[in-house]
């Protein structure tokens, strides 16, 4: 996000569940002070990235199987049609989170190549603790052929994960700032660079 902003594109965030309630046993016993200080550490994490607008959505953290697929994708065709965007990144269809297997087949269908459509490009991303904790045993496995050079704003990439302190965790944990830096460097060297992330192609049209 940070070199696409550096590049003079408009980025937009779109994170579509609220956030903490599957730490809850009832999504309605959750606290909504927590769930204020995430949504706040959320916006700098963008700010800071330099994205042009995050879009806070209300479906249930970790529940989005209950949700109808319909409803998921009007929620992405709503965003589509009011940012027009022309490359959209999404989660794995993979990936060992339940939400994010739902939300990258509702883009899929939010983003088909109808005439007319904003959308040229499509790209899958990996999400440490979600994507390589499957541990390919969901299809789709992720199989990444684009390589991104993060070099110049891998330290932005780690402060913005180190806002999310309920999110961030001390290594060896994925989500860690070691392990950030370590998968940025591995996928470096796979393409020949100091640090990169990865991303699965599902389309692109020229």
């Amino acid at each position: 996000m940070a070199r696409l902003v550096g590049e003079g594109h408009d980025v937009f965030v779109a994170i579509l569940g609220e956030g903490i309630t599957s730490r809850y046993e009832r999504r309605e016993a959750a606290d909504p002070a927590l769930m204020k200080t995430l949504h706040d550490r959320s916006r700098k994490a963008a700010e800071l990235l330099g994205a042009k607008a995050l879009v806070l959505g209300d479906l249930p953290d970790n529940r989005f199987d209950t949700v109808p697929l319909l409803d998921v994708v009007k929620k992405i065709e709503d965003l589509i049609g009011r940012l027009q965007p022309q490359i959209v990144y999404t989660q794995h269809g993979g990936d060992l989170n339940v939400d994010h297997a739902v939300t990258f087949r509702a883009t899929l269908i939010a983003t088909r190549p109808l005439k007319g459509g904003p959308v040229h490009a499509v790209y899958a991303y990996e999400v440490a603790s979600s994507t390589e904790w499957a541990f390919q045993q969901f299809a789709p496995v992720f199989h990444p052929q684009v390589f991104v050079d993060i070099a110049g704003t891998l330290d932005l990439k780690v402060r913005a994960m180190e806002m999310y302190e309920s999110e961030a965790r001390a290594f060896p944990h994925p989500r860690s700032p070691d392990a950030l830096r370590a998968v940025a460097r591995r996928w470096g060297s796979v393409a020949g660079l100091e640090a990169a992330e990865a991303f699965q192609c599902v389309r692109v049209i020229q």
